[in-house]
């Protein structure tokens, strides 16, 4: 008798127990629906990290752009000589009297 309920009763309990550990593991997983908080908390941490580096690599073109050898800023110039060179202190403005 039990042999036979267990015969009945297996395969549908071994399913609905399959069942509900990926139904769980679908709300409760790294993956899952509750992990969306996090995912969205990261995707704006990110998208605030790109917008900096997007300043920065403006910027760094604006830069290239001054120091360009056809047409180089004299200014842009002088203060990266002056730089190399080790004539100017880091929070000095150089401003060309010239």
């Amino acid at each position: 008798m039990i042999r036979t309920i267990l015969r009945r009763a297996g395969p549908p309990a071994l399913a609905l127990t399959v069942m509900a550990f990926f139904g769980g593991y679908a709300v409760v997983g790294p993956n899952g629906i509750l992990a969306y908080g996090d995912y969205k908390r990261e995707l704006a941490a990110r998208e605030a990290t790109y917008a900096a580096l997007d300043k920065q690599r403006a910027v760094l073109k604006n830069r290239v752009g001054l120091l360009d050898p056809r047409r180089a800023n004299p200014d842009m110039a002088e203060e990266l000589v002056r730089k190399q060179l080790k004539l100017a202190h880091p929070d000095e403005v150089i401003v060309p009297l010239n």
